[in-house]
């Protein structure tokens, strides 16, 4: 059955921090830069 992203990911992440399993998530300013730049250095 269809089940919305949103609880899917928390269903994930709770059963991966059972297992001991954590996942790194961006920070605003992370999130930010990643999106600000387009193309080059």
């Amino acid at each position: 059955y269809p089940v919305p992203e949103e609880i899917d990911k928390e269903v994930a992440r709770l059963k991966l921090n059972a297992m001991g399993i954590k996942i790194d998530t961006l920070t605003p300013e992370q999130e930010k830069y990643l999106s600000s730049w387009e193309e080059g250095t």
